[in-house]
């Protein structure tokens, strides 16, 4: 079934945070594609502290965007003091993916069968306030 309009959840993003993560989410999701080959690899490798920079850097802007999301308790930065291992670091990274797919599932949609799918924004915000979710 098609989703008409997100769940009414208060704290939209506003038009700079989707840019933020229309840029960022396609490189979050290499990275743990990345993290995911080497893990097959060599699944107790330590990630070298390059690589640990790198992904933090990532993921703290998007920390950012869902820092008044629920979800942002459920996500954290790499340890940079004592290196994860690369099985560790692809469960995060999977943690992030999952919490930023919740998000734009709270915040994207359709507010009818006719609309096209968009963000609901701060300076776009969802218009009506009736219909299902789903």
């Amino acid at each position: 079934m098609a989703r008409l309009e997100p769940d009414s959840d208060s704290n939209p993003p506003t038009e700079q945070d989707v840019a933020v993560y229309e840029r960022l989410f396609p490189m979050l999701q290499a990275a743990h594609r990345e993290m995911s080959e080497l893990s097959k690899k060599r699944q107790d490798g330590i990630v070298n502290s390059l690589k640990i920079r790198n992904v933090n850097r990532l993921l703290k802007d998007l920390k950012g965007i869902i820092e008044k999301d629920p979800s942002k308790d459920y996500v954290e930065l790499l340890d940079e003091e004592e290196l994860p291992q690369n099985s560790d670091v692809v469960l995060l990274l999977s943690q992030w993916q999952a919490a930023l797919q919740q998000y734009k599932r709270r915040h994207y949609g359709r507010e009818s069968s006719h609309d096209p799918e968009r963000w609901f924004t701060v300076e776009n915000p969802r218009t009506s306030s009736s219909g299902s979710p789903y």
